[in-house]
């Protein structure tokens, strides 16, 4: 009920809960501190207010409630990111699935698109060089290297199957991007040069998730959320969720088409 009353997008993983109650206890406790606060305020202006002719003391306030006040509420903070946000982050970091048992891929973000490249299956991701990027090559994909050759890439189209965890190794081409999937409360930065891991386990499906907001046309976006240039606007992909056969079928389909056997499609942007 808080996640509907905060606006925030329906949970579609399994580390959604948590964030979305970690988020309902501190707008909890922004709300009690605001309504404190607008208290106090309407007290001073009662209590100070001109026909009262109560003199103002500039020295400042040293009664020990005033203390206790301020103790409380640092105290409050230290519950909250002892007991809830650093575990969190704790499991989010050092809990990283098995590459093995994980859909894994890599997203390479660029000024202005989303480059997913899946391992095949192998699961050994290709050689890329700098020196091979093309238009029709974003990544630099080497096909002469023995672990490319089974290798898949696309753009702003990033499919995996729903209850396995996906591993996602995330990096920049130019600019600090930043990669988000709303409903799947992830949030993780994109940095040039650097490799970063984040995960999550999609838990519905988008033909679970149509069905269960009535809207058939509604698919999971990737945005991202850095301001990366004049086209950070238009900078979105979707996120497919599936079952373990359509995303074997997404493979398949996507490996002919690497080779030529099928006609290349464009890139679905949005």
């Amino acid at each position: 009920m808080l996640t509907r009353l905060l606006g925030l997008p329906p949970e579609g993983s399994a580390h959604a809960a948590a964030i979305d109650r970690v988020i309902g206890l501190e707008h909890v406790g922004m709300a009690l501190l605001f309504v404190a606060c607008l208290a106090y305020f309407v007290f001073v202006l009662v209590r100070f207010r001109r026909a009262s002719q109560v003199r103002a003391r500039y020295a400042g306030v040293h009664a020990p409630w005033s203390y206790g006040i301020a103790a409380a509420l640092a105290v409050c903070e230290l519950l909250l990111l002892f007991l809830f946000e650093l575990p969190m982050w704790r499991d989010r970091v050092d809990g990283l699935p098995a590459p093995e048992q994980s859909t894994v891929v890599r997203v390479v973000a660029e000024q202005f698109a989303w480059n997913i490249h899946y391992p095949g299956a192998d699961r050994r991701f290709g050689r890329t060089d700098i020196a091979l990027v093309a238009p029709d090559n974003p990544l630099g994909l080497d096909r002469t290297d023995p672990s490319a050759m089974d290798d898949i890439t696309t753009i702003n189209q990033l499919v995996v199957p729903g209850g396995r965890p996906v591993l996602v190794h995330l990096s920049s081409k130019d600019v600090i991007h930043s990669f988000t999937l709303y409903e799947m409360r992830v949030k993780q930065d994109a940095l040039p040069g650097t490799e970063t891991l984040t995960w999550f386990v999609p838990t519905v499906t988008t033909a679970q998730m149509r069905e269960r907001l009535g809207r058939p046309a509604f698919d999971y976006e990737i945005a991202c959320s850095q301001l990366c240039g004049l086209g950070h606007y238009r900078m979105r992909g979707v996120l497919t969720v599936t079952t373990d056969a359509a995303y074997q079928d997404f493979l398949a389909t996507e490996l002919q088409r690497s080779r030529g056997a099928v006609p290349p499609t464009q890139p679905r942007r949005r």
